[in-house]
């Protein structure tokens, strides 16, 4: 017998409504479907142009960690199958596909997407039709703070802790700077992330002096401009969350005129990029993971489950996993822990709204620390910072210093926006304890 509950609104009391009508209509136990052949999961990723250094990693993260999942059997016994979208294909080609699957194809869950553009077009569209959408990457906190969504969710944090993480960080090991540039890829995660650091700087240092806002086209292949205008303000810290293919041609035309050597950098996601930029990422740049990711995890490096990941990522792509790598796993831990409660609930197969019902105050782990989706649809994410140094053992700059912070501190509370939380904040908010590692 197919049952299908009522779409749920994420507001108050909806959930238990929700489940008390579906007690009701059945006596007290939920129905559930009969099992699929197999679960089909859409993914969107950069597969082509500068951000496809980010996205094709995490498409072999997702194609391994499906076969992974399906050599143990599956979800309670129905293999997983993957159908990958290209997000370099353009906006327009992207929406279109992600339609073709859900109305066509008739996938069951989407992990949609990396860059925050695509999913702000991307969850509207979700809920318009009624997919249940993991944005697996994306950073824009506006999403879910702006909206109300019943099947969207993220499961890792957004750009708020991503960003003020970085800034506590700088706060505490240089207190001292004065002045401050920023330059940033010219669309929304550029923006927002911008906003948020500036806005929280602003409450913490009000004597600084932002001397330069610098937002090049995203996939610029030249930052001469910038560099130039750089190398006239010297400020004292130079703030980059860009990522991808521009953060790597950012650095390495910074470091070839000197830029490293008359500021400070603070680069919110240059976790992603230190294999691929070798030696020009000099040491003593502060780095940040966007979450707490890194392939020499303080507190899990020596475990043996995060031992094999490590070893099986680089055999199968010769490289180490980086953070969209991490995301993904998440995505997929999430994917198995929401239908694991889902199922216990039902006493069978879940439908989607039984999934999404799952989904809120799931408990959920990938490689990093344990992470809880809140009833906004956000998951809480722990955060990792650090300082780049130098390690015989490898070809490129690993983090030192490095202090994770909890994730919790960092957000707002659900219905709350980033920046009503923000503009709130006094001198000292970001004095935050981490909890610091020795850099051996």
């Amino acid at each position: 017998m197919h049952f299908t509950t009522t779409p749920f609104r994420r507001g108050p009391g909806s959930v238990a409504a929700a489940l008390l009508l579906s007690s009701a209509l059945t006596g007290g136990a939920a129905l559930a479907q009969d099992k699929p052949a197999e679960l089909n999961i859409g993914i969107t990723t950069y597969s082509s142009g500068p951000a496809s250094v980010f996205g094709v990693p995490a498409r072999h993260a997702a194609e391994m960690l499906a076969e992974q999942l399906n050599a143990r059997g599956g979800i309670d016994g129905v293999p997983v199958k993957l159908t990958f979208i290209d997000e370099g294909a353009g906006l327009e080609t992207l929406l279109a596909e992600y339609r073709r699957l859900a109305e066509d194809v008739g996938v069951d869950v989407m992990f949609a997407s990396i860059s925050s553009g695509i999913c702000n077009k991307i969850a509207p569209l979700a809920e318009d039709l009624e997919v249940l959408n993991f944005m697996w990457d994306c950073g824009t906190q506006k999403i879910l703070e702006d909206d109300d969504y019943d099947y969207v969710f993220r499961t890792q944090a957004n750009a708020t802790p991503e960003v003020l993480a970085p800034l506590a960080y700088l706060l505490k090991t240089h207190p001292d700077f004065k002045t401050i540039a920023v330059v940033n890829q010219d669309y929304a995660w550029g923006r927002d992330s911008w906003q948020i650091f500036s806005e929280a700087l602003k409450k913490e240092r009000p004597d600084v002096e932002v001397v330069a806002e610098l937002f090049p086209a995203f996939g610029a292949p030249d930052f001469s401009a910038e560099v130039s205008r750089l190398q006239a303000l010297k400020p004292d810290v130079i703030l980059s969350t860009s990522w991808g293919g521009d953060l790597d041609t950012f650095v390495r035309q910074a470091q070839q005129r000197g830029l490293f050597e008359q500021s400070t950098f603070v680069l919110a996601l240059a976790e992603s990029s230190l294999e691929r930029l070798g030696d020009a990422l000099p040491d003593g740049v502060i780095v940040a993971a966007r979450g707490d990711h890194y392939f020499l995890h303080p507190e899990r490096r020596d475990e043996p489950e995060f031992k094999q990941f490590t070893d099986d990522f680089k055999a199968r792509t010769g490289s180490y996993p980086i953070y969209s790598v991490y995301h993904m796993a998440q995505a997929f831990a999430a994917l198995e822990a929401a239908y694991d409660k889902a199922i216990e609930t039902t006493g069978g197969w879940p439908d989607k709204d039984q999934v999404a019902e799952a989904m809120v105050g799931l408990e959920f782990q990938g490689f990093g620390r344990p992470l809880t989706v809140r009833e906004d649809g956000q998951s809480v994410e722990a955060q990792l910072v650090g300082t780049t140094g130098t390690d015989p053992a490898y070809p490129f700059r690993v983090i030192k210093d490095i202090e994770i912070y909890d994730g919790g501190s960092l957000m707002p509370p659900v219905g709350t926006t980033s920046l009503d939380w923000i503009s709130e904040f006094e001198p000292g908010t970001l004095d935050l304890e981490g909890k610091a590692y020795d850099p051996s």
